[in-house]
């Protein structure tokens, strides 16, 4: 994976596709073509190299396919080469990753493509059951698993219940989807954070997350879309920064051997 990264990452032409995706997330082909001065056909082409690599994901919102950057293949050569060799080396690669890590907040969705070498099954139990959850995330949720269904969420000794918190689609080893949980004053207690904060986390509307599995060669390609927020949301702001770190501790969890102990 690491050389079609940096295959992808050779043209100048697809630099600039995610340069025009760091600046504004979430574009379809048609905006993308836009004062680009390259035929759409190119476009389309430098597209399927920079998704081949994982450097772009997409999501379907109704008819129109979108594109978003994904930052987990910068990510991961940063944590394996940059702490390796001189840094002043490596500054191209580093900003990058620092790009991706930050991007432009105008659409209203995070979208994050992730490649895990296990299984379906063992990746769905750890998306579903509390005893995996609370391994890399700390927060657990109670549910029958079925549309519609309610969701208890817990973290760190609080319970959040309403009846917004549900179910949405539940396809087991293939799609699991829900609303997100409720921002109580016990929620923002066990977080930290102060009455305002709160407040404007609250105040916006409920968002919902997906995570689709696919059966790969060596494992499973994961992806995650956490979509339905205003522009400015302070909760997109926050999740954008909190998922990397969760789905990369579900990684290792699942990939290290660290699920000693946990039920077969």
């Amino acid at each position: 994976m690491d050389n079609e990264v940096f295959r992808a990452l050779a043209d100048e032409s697809r630099r600039r596709l995610l340069d025009r995706l760091n600046a504004q997330n979430g574009q379809s082909l048609r905006e993308l073509c836009a004062g680009l001065g390259m035929a759409r056909q190119s476009v389309s082409k430098h597209l399927a190299v920079l998704e081949a690599a994982g450097l772009v994901t997409t999501a379907w919102r109704g008819r129109e396919k979108l594109h978003y950057l994904n930052p987990e293949p910068i990510n991961a050569i940063a944590d394996r080469w940059i702490s390796r060799y001189d840094r002043d080396r490596v500054h191209a690669l580093a900003d990058l990753k620092t790009a991706l890590e930050h991007p432009g907040m105008a659409d209203n969705a995070f979208v994050y493509t992730t490649y895990i070498a296990t299984t379906p099954e063992r990746l769905w139990r750890a998306l579903t059951e509390p005893a995996f959850m609370d391994r890399y995330w700390g927060s657990t949720f109670d549910s029958e698993l079925t549309p519609g269904a309610p969701m208890v969420w817990h973290y760190r000794g609080a319970t959040m219940t309403d009846p917004e918190q549900v179910i949405l689609e539940a396809d087991p080893y293939r799609r699991l989807a829900y609303t997100w949980h409720t921002f109580t004053p016990e929620w923002a207690q066990a977080t930290g954070f102060d009455a305002g904060r709160l407040a404007r986390f609250a105040e916006g509307p409920r968002s919902k997350v997906s995570f689709d599995i696919e059966q790969t060669e060596n494992g499973v390609r994961l992806t995650v879309v956490h979509d339905g927020f205003e522009p400015g949301s302070p909760v997109l702001d926050g999740i954008s920064s909190g998922w990397p770190v969760i789905l990369s501790g579900l990684k290792t969890l699942l990939e290290s051997g660290y699920t000693a102990g946990l039920p077969a």
